[in-house]
């Protein structure tokens, strides 16, 4: 239990500097250049040990599983990510990308059948109020995309709650660096091709290469191993609660690195959301009232 808790510690302030690090390359890489390097980094970074562990034969077994993964969990969702980074402060972000553990519950009640409680429901929609409180103040936005920014950052958000429910769904018997090697590869593979169509006319500086190399060792192979290692011994639902936690590092770190504003609508947004993610996660449970109990 200390272990996963510390797990879940690392993993939020890693993925909460990933919005950070998306600030600085974004502009200069382009969103799709820059995550295609992300996840080649982080496969390359991850092949050593995982060639000297597991060679081809659990990833040959698993290939079109781990590829789906790859697309649904990394491919698509990290170059959204980067995009809505371009209009909105990475503390913003982090906000809307904590919605993820709401859409693993409603995606799991859809398609696994997973039971919806009262205390999920009542949590689902403080978790979605909480958007709309954030949305509602527009301060923390730059000029120019904004709504398209943010219908990309809960797109992403969507996209991981599928791949979390699949991920244990299809792959949760296999080694975590076998699942993160393997979905990083894949992603690579998928975005590659529109990277180099979408290649900076102008060469990157000194920050935003240093970024992407962060973004690809420290917040995606690193980072990946925690996740995959958190499903399998906390489940989709779970695991996925570290976002309960990223928005504090997400906005902490664009606080005490880029100067970022931190407004009272965003705390406001994250203390609803943080509470209906609890609620539909299980960390809170809502009291039952009992009944008296009748006389014979």
């Amino acid at each position: 239990m200390l272990r996963n808790l510390i797990d879940l510690l690392i993993l939020a302030a890693l993925w909460g500097g990933s919005f950070l690090f998306m600030r600085v390359a974004a502009p200069e890489f382009g969103p799709v250049p820059l995550m295609a390097l992300r996840v080649t980094i982080a496969g390359l970074f991850l092949l050593p040990a995982y060639w000297m562990k597991y060679r081809l034969a659990e990833w040959k077994a698993n290939a079109k599983q781990i590829f789906i993964l790859g697309i649904i969990h990394s491919a698509v969702p990290f170059p959204l990510l980067a995009y809505s980074t371009l209009s909105l402060t990475a503390g913003f972000t982090s906000i809307l990308n904590s919605t993820a553990p709401l859409f693993a519950a409603i995606v799991g009640w859809l398609w696994l059948k997973d039971r919806l409680t009262v205390a999920r429901v009542v949590g689902l929609v403080l978790g979605f109020l909480g958007v709309m409180v954030l949305l509602w103040d527009k301060a923390s936005f730059k000029a120019g995309g904004s709504d398209l920014a943010v219908a990309a950052a809960l797109t992403a958000a969507l996209l991981y709650g599928i791949g979390a429910n699949y991920s244990n769904r299809r792959l949760r018997g296999l080694q975590p660096l076998v699942v993160t090697t393997g979905s990083q590869f894949s992603a690579a593979l998928f975005l590659l091709p529109f990277a180099f169509w979408a290649v900076p006319s102008t060469v990157p500086g000194f920050k935003a290469w240093a970024s992407v190399i962060a973004l690809g060792v420290i917040c995606t192979g690193i980072a990946y191993l925690l996740y995959f290692r958190l499903i399998a011994n906390l489940g989709a639902t779970g695991a996925i609660a570290v976002t309960f936690l990223m928005p504090v590092f997400g906005m902490l770190w664009g606080w005490l690195f880029l100067h970022e504003p931190v407004t009272g609508h965003m705390l406001a947004a994250t203390a609803i959301i943080l509470m209906g993610t609890a609620l539909t996660t299980g960390l809170i449970k809502l009291a039952r009232q009992r009944r008296p109990a009748q006389r014979p």
